[in-house]
């Protein structure tokens, strides 16, 4: 195995290639290049490349160093002949990532917002990447993966989770609008269980994530290790058939039929009152937490799924979440939500309009605005 330990902050001589090969074949050593803060991890072991997410302390939370360095490594490795594949994953046992650096986030937007705009700008950029990655790219979403850490994954052209993985779309609970793509692929789920997801932002397991179109294939959790040797002994089609396993039933699927009533409501209101009026435990259960994310971000997250269903590539679909984020950034609900949620965790965030009736069509209509850089695309 060739050990990479690349740094966010890489030194200069790795700036053009910071993937480069042992100067002396066999000699682990000469491939080292220890930094203060290796946040990414990155090995080539046999043609595969090896990427890890490493801050577990923080369940990996990506920062924009971190983002900035997997893209260049992508880029390396894409023209690089002798890697075949690449693998995903976080260190630690937490979770491969459990979103952005949301305290960062938060300092940034009580500021002029600028550092929290370029996070997303690069974060997109690196989304965009990975979908069209041209050579197989495994993500490994074992754990908690939710916000950003969707991005990483969900765009693979292998997506695995396992018996521990949980997966939300959180962002209405701190005043943010699902982005790194995640509208697209909520707005192609099964019927509407993806307004489920996105208006609720409750976690959801592995089974979910494969009904909802966030995962393909389902590995025990006590396997992922042998299945990740097993690609770099025989390649991902071998480690695919040899550790694979049928998942359990869906419990959102098993629920589709009052799921599908109640959020084909017109707006947020309404379906908040349909699933209020709906005998169903859980639909219930579904209210209330609608009732405790911000009123803003539920009424653009329900306009922008309906938007992305109309949108044909992941491409334009960032492009559209990129001008909801910059919206964000400049909103009191981000601020407060992630300063109840994160910074003071009180739980207790006080909504900024306080209601669903609040909200008007021109508040929302104001988060689709051109951004003042918008996010440009390949």
């Amino acid at each position: 195995m060739t050990w990479y330990q690349f740094p966010t902050k890489p030194p200069s001589s790795f700036t053009e290639n910071p993937t480069r090969r042992c100067p002396s074949p066999g000699n682990d050593l000469d491939c080292i290049s220890v930094a203060e803060n290796e946040d990414v991890l990155v090995t080539v072991d046999d043609g595969v490349g090896l990427i890890t997410l490493n801050r577990p302390k923080a369940i990996n939370s990506l920062t924009n160093p971190m983002v900035t360095t997997i893209s260049r490594v992508l880029t390396d490795w894409e023209r690089d002949d002798a890697i075949r594949a690449v693998v995903v994953s976080g260190a630690g046992d937490r979770g491969l990532c459990a979103g952005g650096d949301l305290v960062a986030l938060h300092h940034s937007a009580r500021a002029d917002g600028s550092e929290a705009r370029q996070f997303w700008y690069d974060e997109y950029v690196l989304n965009a990447q990975i979908g069209r990655f041209s050579k197989p790219y495994v993500a490994l979403m074992d754990g908690i993966v939710m916000g950003g850490g969707v991005g990483v994954g969900v765009h693979a052209s292998v997506r695995v989770v396992t018996d521990t993985t949980k997966m939300a779309m959180p962002e209405v609970g701190i005043g943010l609008i699902p982005d790194v793509g995640g509208t697209l692929i909520l707005s192609r789920a099964p019927g509407l269980l993806g307004l489920h997801a996105a208006l609720t932002g409750a976690p959801f397991g592995a089974a979910d994530a494969i009904a909802l179109g966030f995962a393909d294939h389902f590995v025990p959790h006590d396997k992922l290790h042998d299945f990740k040797d097993a690609i770099v002994a025989g390649g991902i089609d071998a480690a695919l058939s040899a550790h694979t396993v049928q998942p359990p039933p869906s419990p959102l699927l098993t629920q589709r039929n009052w799921i599908d009533e109640c959020f084909a409501g017109e707006t947020v209101a309404d379906i908040v009152a349909a699933l209020r009026g709906h005998d169903a435990g859980p639909a219930n259960d579904a209210a209330n937490l609608i009732a405790t994310r911000s009123p803003i971000s539920l009424s653009v997250t329900l306009e922008a799924i309906r938007r992305a269903a109309k949108l044909d590539t992941l491409e334009d679909v960032l492009r559209q979440e990129y001008r909801t984020s910059c919206a964000c950034s400049r909103s009191h609900d981000f601020i407060e939500g992630t300063r109840a949620q994160v910074i003071e965790k009180d739980r207790n965030p006080k909504w900024s309009p306080a209601s669903l009736a609040a909200v008007t069509t021109a508040d929302v209509e104001a988060y689709f605005a051109p951004a003042d850089r918008e996010l440009e695309l390949p």
